[in-house]
């Protein structure tokens, strides 16, 4: 028997994890450079800034957190912890059950496992758009390079929260309520961007329930969607007595609260107007490019429910106060907008597209590692 198309279909799918797992380790190479060029630990950078709460969430619970650590100004409340989700500490805990895994470990493992869920999500999204394989493992390309794509390999919950938005957008698009209400109610005990993915939900399955598509099963999307967030958010309001003890605490702590862009705004002028540090500038270009791609997929015919969430995630981020440093990172879940850029590569010359390829892996991962050693300040 031939086993020519079996290797073909083995090939084809273990692709998107190969392709993943091996620009995440050019990542980590880069960072162990840069690292080395800085005197400093590449474990160290693994588990920094946000890395660290997760990790004495997930060891100790709220109540244990190292009392030293303190806020974006340098203060420490009773609730600070409370700012971070549980779901990706409860995975890192899960991880670290593995005989001879730390915490530490536990945390890339599961960093990494979830890239991997959220590469084969990416391939089957790019597959039903752009009509073949190679389009897929564009998409997972691309988001495996993307800026600040450094946090795919840290003990950050991006990946975990990536993981879960892309296969709750595939349940909508493929009419799998179940799956789309599920990933949803998860995501919201990751991440507060969360109120992207539930707005979208939400939205997709009220629409099916108002044209009677799909009988009973748009139901479940609606009431699990906004579940985990609710939860949580409920949870931090008992918590500090306050209903909106969550989004009080954030904005405390970390100057992060709605208003409308106006900051970012004044941030992208002064680095474009002023003597900016290299960081600063290219953080602003990419924040540029991220709007210029927006206008892309509007114009592309992807499915509304991919845009809207795309739109969403970068109203949340752009129209918000806080750390401009983290605008990038904050960006990451918007992966729609790679869709376009995918699709585009495709239709070029093999050379071209490897070319693009390789020139948007290598500055992704200086990138990531330039602002995890060289840059001084928070990510």
């Amino acid at each position: 028997m031939d086993s020519s198309p079996r290797q073909r279909r083995l090939i084809i799918a273990a692709a998107p994890a190969v392709v993943y797992l091996a620009i995440r380790l050019i990542g980590l190479l880069v960072l162990a450079w840069l690292s080395a060029a800085n005197d400093e630990a590449l474990l160290d950078n693994l588990r920094a800034w946000d890395g660290q709460w997760y990790l004495e969430i997930a060891q100790h619970g709220y109540g244990g957190v190292d009392p030293s650590m303190v806020d974006g100004f340098g203060n420490r409340y009773p609730e600070t912890p409370l700012a971070f989700f549980p779901g990706y500490p409860l995975l890192i805990m899960a991880f670290a059950l593995i005989p001879g895994v730390t915490a530490t470990g536990g945390a890339i493992i599961a960093s990494l496992a979830c890239g991997v869920a959220a590469a084969y999500g990416l391939a089957r999204l790019g597959r039903r758009l752009g009509g073949s394989d190679g389009v897929g493992l564009l998409l997972v390309v691309l988001f495996a390079a993307a800026p600040m794509s450094v946090v795919l390999s840290m003990a950050y919950s991006e990946a975990l929260f990536c993981a879960l938005a892309i296969w709750a957008l595939i349940g909508v698009i493929e009419r799998n309520w179940l799956l789309a209400g599920l990933c949803c109610a998860a995501s919201g005990l990751v991440r507060p961007t969360a109120a992207a993915l539930v707005g979208v939900v939400g939205l997709a399955a009220l629409i099916a329930i108002v044209q009677r598509k799909d009988t009973w099963r748009p139901w479940l999307a609606l009431l699990l969607a906004p579940s985990g967030m609710l939860l949580y958010i409920g949870w931090v309001g008992v918590q500090t007595s306050s209903l909106t003890g969550y989004f009080a605490l954030q904005q405390r702590g970390w100057s992060s609260h709605f208003d409308g862009g106006v900051v970012t705004a004044k941030f992208v002028l002064e680095s474009l107007t002023t003597d900016k540090s290299v960081f600063e500038t290219f953080t602003t270009w990419i924040v540029l490019t991220a709007v210029v791609l927006l206008v892309l997929l509007l114009r592309s015919r992807v499915p509304w429910p991919l845009l809207l969430f795309a739109a969403a995630v970068l109203v949340l981020d752009l129209g918000s106060d806080g750390l401009m440093y983290s605008k990038v990172r904050l960006m990451l879940p918007a992966f729609p907008l790679l869709i376009p850029v995918a699709i585009g590569l495709s239709r070029r010359r093999m050379s071209t597209a490897v070319t693009t390829a390789v020139l948007i892996v290598f500055f992704g991962s200086w990138f990531g590692a330039y602002s995890l050693t060289a840059w001084q300040y928070a990510i």
